[in-house]
């Protein structure tokens, strides 16, 4: 999957722009606040998600204009397409191919992109949650049952919580906690295990991607950890059934309705990410950190790819900062058949860039 031509009007600081893009690496370069994230941003939307900023698509409108208008050329799913989007305060129109489109949403699977932003180093430094968004965005976008299961596990979890709530004051219908417990196991051990499968296939194509990264002298690994209780995890990588979740749930009821929420399931489970055998959190570079984010991002690119025939775009925003020269080098030039746009403010960057295209951005406007 590539992009032939991106058009751009009215979008964040961009008034007017056009860019027709290599096959291979794309460099974005320039001073700060100059357009080039909002350009990563732009190609973004047409995957069918939210900006990856957490805007308001209003939001993205140029200041002083009444509307923006993104239209993308890309061949994809064996075929020459192309896509528009118009907002406004008012309005949005999204067209695929000659076709008006309900919403942004049909655009998922139609035009694949994975992104890395500075963000994204919360999957690494961050708490637990940032990882499990990390892995239910990705299984969402591949496997519809599992976006059913996950938005009925969470309405179940809000019920269960409020009955907890419920039994702190008045436990005359304590009883009735075993519906709610049978109901939660039989979606989380759905989640936990498909995370698992999931899991077993990132840990390899990350693991090879960190390898490259770090001149084989490094490892990565992936490990899922269960939750036992308030305080402690435990490694899996065999499935779970209903009768696991069900005894860790009787263990932890106490807490549960003395605190009014629950707190084992697949809600609260972890991915520990270790560098040589070591927690990256914890003891990792800044430059390691970054490494291991980019590679699980680049990872699930390499999933997509497995399963749908085509390498996504991958969009890197302010990839190059805090890697060494053998990292930046690594992915300037060793990363083949497949379109990158990478934004970096250096333009010595630049020079080491054997084969692609480069684009200088200023005041919203290649230059």
């Amino acid at each position: 999957m590539n992009i032939t031509n991106l058009n751009v009007n009215n979008f964040r600081n961009i008034k007017e722009l056009e860019i027709k893009p290599s096959e291979g690496i794309n460099i974005i370069f320039g001073e700060n606040a100059q357009g080039k994230t909002n350009l990563l941003e732009c190609i973004w939307l047409f995957s069918g998600f939210r900006s990856f900023r957490g805007s308001k698509e209003t939001d993205l409108i140029r200041f002083g204009e009444d509307f923006f208008r993104t239209e993308l050329d890309f061949y994809g799913n064996g075929r020459e397409q192309n896509a528009k989007m118009i907002v406004s305060p008012q309005a949005k129109k999204i067209i695929l191919n000659s076709v008006p489109m309900t919403a942004s949403s049909k655009l998922l699977g139609v035009f694949n992109c994975v992104v890395f932003a500075p963000s994204y180093l919360s999957l690494v430094k961050g708490n637990p949650s940032e990882r499990r968004r990390f892995m239910d965005s990705a299984l969402c976008r591949l496997k519809p049952s599992y976006t059913k299961a996950l938005t009925e596990y969470n309405k179940i979890l809000i019920q269960r919580n409020s009955f907890l709530k419920e039994l702190k004051y008045n436990n005359k219908n304590y009883d009735f906690l075993e519906i709610w417990n049978t109901n939660l196991c039989e979606k989380s051990v759905q989640l936990v295990n498909d995370r698992l499968k999931y899991l077993e296939k990132l840990s390899q194509t990350a693991s090879e991607i960190y390898s490259g990264l770090s001149g084989s002298r490094e490892t990565l690994t992936l490990r899922y950890m269960l939750r036992l209780s308030q305080s402690k995890y435990e490694y899996i990588n065999e499935p779970v059934d209903e009768d696991r979740i069900n005894n860790l749930l009787k263990n932890n009821e106490n807490g549960d309705i003395l605190y009014g929420t629950t707190n084992i399931g697949a809600h609260r489970d972890d991915i520990e990410i270790e560098i040589n055998g070591i927690p990256a959190k914890k003891f990792g570079s800044q430059g390691q950190q970054r490494s291991a984010a980019l590679a699980l991002k680049l990872g699930e690119a390499e999933i997509i790819k497995e399963l749908t025939g085509e390498r996504p775009v991958a969009l890197l925003d302010d990839v190059m900062s805090e890697l060494d020269v053998n990292r930046q080098d690594y992915i300037l030039n060793h990363i083949r058949d497949w379109q990158v746009f990478i934004t970096c403010c250096e333009p010595s960057t630049v020079l080491r860039l054997y084969d692609g295209k480069t684009f200088e951005i200023k005041n919203g406007q290649v230059v």
